[in-house]
């Protein structure tokens, strides 16, 4: 691979970007909604100038290692080293950058962090740079999937953060057999082990008002959403407070649609009952531990069809997975009302799409003329968005 230069922009040659800020030692502290502590760390050291938010929420969740001993790391220099270092010595090992180049591209990297004019996702926080520049995780066990350019292969890695996940958000798919539903619960446990999220289509699984091969009723998507809901609030993301990111979606002629539009909404009933009673009802409060579903997002994959019949007054029927039979008739206006009072309720995305109604159905439905577009190759599921509450 032909080497590549990094061009110095906000950098200064023969200057140390963590030297040309001032820096106060802080303690970072985050209480709840009575006051309680519930993190809190002294002696840190932050740039002057970013604001106790930014320092509590990095210090909190970023910082790597056990609080009270050697290894915690205490200041925001560590971090970002830690971080930009690793990613710059990789360029350099895999041929992206000559060593001189690969030192403008840390310093570059490492200027923009520190003075917050970008950063990276959580899962780089996490766990970049852990095994290179502090050596964790050399005798762990497998961690995830990673490309070997060797071998031009995908392969499990051999340790957790000699491969490091990096990415945020992973779309994953699942099939109407047994092996496949468990596969994926597994699947998502180790993703957010490590900090990341997940999204995933459950149309391809049987509703409950279909039929098994054997004999007897299938158990439909909401019963195994209950499993993937529990390993996402048992698998904190990155081993933190927070909760793992997750988004479910099922397809609007699937015959649980009317369940799936109603799951969310009567557990946040439940959950407004408990705090009533005078439960907790803060973001790990007894009251929402105590419900469904308050790990995900849940929104529905609406087609350019169903806005049609919406729009129309036109039947809508959903439809058997296995077969494509019609199950039952409905009103397609009522159940995108139903969707948008059930999101709003608990405070979550309204309706996802699977086709080109952004720029048509709208349009149509306000009387305008526009040229048709062409319809995009169908996407079949999607990641949370960073700024739902689950």
């Amino acid at each position: 691979m032909e080497s590549t230069d990094a061009l110095r922009v906000f950098s200064k040659a023969g200057i140390d970007p963590f030297d040309e800020i001032k820096w106060e030692e802080r303690t970072a502290e985050i209480t709840d909604e009575k006051d309680e502590v519930i993190f809190r760390q002294t002696g840190v050291l932050v740039p002057e100038f970013w604001s106790p938010l930014a320092a509590n929420v990095v210090v909190s969740k970023y910082f790597y290692g056990e609080q009270g001993t050697s290894e915690r790391e205490h200041s925001v220099r560590q971090l970002i080293h830690r971080v930009c270092r690793t990613i710059a010595d990789w360029g350099v090992k895999d041929g992206y950058f000559t060593k001189e180049a690969g030192e403008v591209f840390y310093a570059e990297l490492v200027w923009l962090c520190v003075n917050q004019y970008g950063a990276f996702n959580s899962p780089v926080w996490f766990n970049v740079g852990l095994h290179h520049i502090y050596g964790v995780g050399s005798n762990s066990t497998r961690g995830n999937w990673h490309y070997n350019p060797k071998t031009q292969t995908a392969e499990r890695a051999a340790t957790h953060y000699e491969n490091p996940q990096c990415s945020a958000c992973f779309i994953q798919s699942v099939k109407d057999d047994m092996e496949s539903i468990m596969d994926l619960a597994k699947s998502e446990a180790m993703l957010f082990k490590f900090g990341s999220g997940t999204g995933t289509d459950l149309t391809p699984l049987r509703s409950s008002r279909e039929k098994l091969s054997g004999g007897g009723r299938p158990s439909g998507p909401l019963s195994f959403l209950q499993v993937y809901d529990r390993v996402a609030a048992i698998v904190k993301s990155g081993g933190k407070t927070r909760r793992a990111a997750k988004m479910n979606t099922l397809r609007d002629w699937h015959g649980d649609i009317e369940e799936f539009i109603d799951a969310k909404h009567l557990e946040e009933k439940k959950a407004q009952a408990l705090i009533e009673q005078g439960y907790a009802g803060s973001f790990n409060g007894e009251a929402y531990g105590s419900v469904k579903f308050q790990n995900e997002n849940l929104s529905v994959r609406v087609s350019d069809e169903f806005m049609e019949a919406a729009v129309s007054g036109s039947e809508w029927w959903t439809r058997a997975v296995t077969t494509g039979q019609p199950l039952e008739k409905k009103d397609a206006a009522k159940l995108l009302l139903r969707s948008r009072k059930a999101r709003g309720s608990a405070a979550i995305p309204d309706c996802s799409t699977t086709a080109r109604f952004r720029n048509g159905t709208r349009a149509r439905a306000r009387n305008r003329s526009i040229p048709p577009t062409p319809a995009p190759s169908t996407c079949f599921s999607t990641t949370p968005p960073a700024t739902s509450r689950p």
